[in-house]
């Protein structure tokens, strides 16, 4: 119950219930297919309604598996479903069933952009969308280098960098940049790569070739347009979608890599010049993206004034990736 007016007549109650909003359609990406499935259908679930969820073309299995294990969970005829297949034909069915009431994407920005058309077209459904990202981490001279370089690896290198919150773009003061770069070489070099099966691998295969391609050509685009391959860039010489670990630096603001997301383990690198906080935070800002962001320094007011400064919805302070489900996530 909430408080209500009680001009004459007072006798008034007001009650607010929630109610389950009816079958939604769960659309989820393929570089955690497990994980993004759970949080969106745990939460559907929990609240009374069924699913029809439309896992990537690429990685349907895991999805059809889960419903294996809903059903002999005894979970009810009806509360999951799944609808492998390509997005132009079954997830676009989702979107255009007037039946689906509420629709959940994690995907790319443009995919998203007919995703909200289409949910507003059919029948004005209810749409969260969880877009793409070219988020900026910004290291100050003052830092901690030791854990910047670890931090700074994980943020791009992480899940093969197929993660919507890597670091897509590190600005790194020029008093330590050559340094920093110097130790993240080094670092990549270190990588054991390999069979994800393996627990001390340290870097397995893409997802899929299609996606390991226009990861190549992003690399010799960059370069094309003026940046320096410091180290990778190519494919591992070994049976697999593997692609070494990539550095690029002197990645001028108008390079194609520094405003578009690669999705893989690409690290780019451009410097700023010492004490510039204001200049780096408006060349940090100059993305259309706003999902995630970081900073690096051992000055508390300047991480606070750098972290207010960054449009994203997410801000990582001396750390990366640290997310939890308890803690707010979305873009800027």
């Amino acid at each position: 119950t909430v408080p209500i007016n009680h001009a004459t007549p007072n006798r008034n109650l007001c009650i607010t219930k929630k109610e389950p909003i009816g079958p939604v359609g769960l659309i989820v990406p393929w570089n955690y297919p497990l994980m993004m499935l759970a949080w969106k259908m745990g939460a559907a679930l929990a609240a009374g309604n069924t699913v029809v969820i439309k896992p990537a073309n690429v990685t349907p299995l895991t999805a059809l598996k889960w419903a294996e294990l809903t059903a002999k969970a005894g979970f009810p005829p009806g509360a999951v479903s799944v609808l492998p297949g390509s997005g132009s034909r079954c997830g676009q069915a989702i979107l255009d069933h007037p039946d689906i009431r509420k629709v959940g994407f994690t995907g790319s920005t443009g995919i998203g952009v007919t995703v909200m058309e289409s949910c507003a077209k059919s029948n004005l459904k209810k749409c969260s969308l969880e877009l793409g990202g070219k988020s900026p981490l910004i290291i100050f001279a003052d830092c901690d280098m030791s854990s910047a370089v670890r931090n700074g690896m994980g943020s791009v290198f992480f899940n093969k960098g197929e993660n919507c919150i890597a670091a897509g773009r590190l600005f790194v003061e020029r008093s330590i940049h050559d340094e920093f770069v110097a130790r993240a070489i080094e670092e990549c070099k270190k990588m054991k790569i390999g069979d994800p099966l393996d627990r001390s691998t340290a870097h397995g295969p893409q997802n899929h070739r299609k996606h390991f391609q226009s990861l190549l050509n992003f690399v010799d685009r960059s370069v094309a347009e003026g940046a320096t391959l410091a180290y990778g860039g190519k494919q591992v010489d070994r049976p697999g979608l593997f692609m070494e670990p990539t550095i690029l630096t002197d990645v001028s603001d108008d390079n194609f890599a520094a405003h578009e997301e690669s999705f893989g383990p690409i690290m780019i690198v451009s410097p700023f010049e010492d004490g510039d906080m204001e200049g780096v935070l408006r060349r940090a800002n100059a993305t259309e993206f706003g999902l995630a962001s970081g900073v690096f320094t051992n000055d508390i007011k300047k991480a606070l004034r750098v972290s207010e400064g960054l449009q994203a919805g997410t801000v990582f302070i001396n750390t990366y990736n640290k997310t939890d489900v308890a803690a707010p996530f979305g873009g800027f």
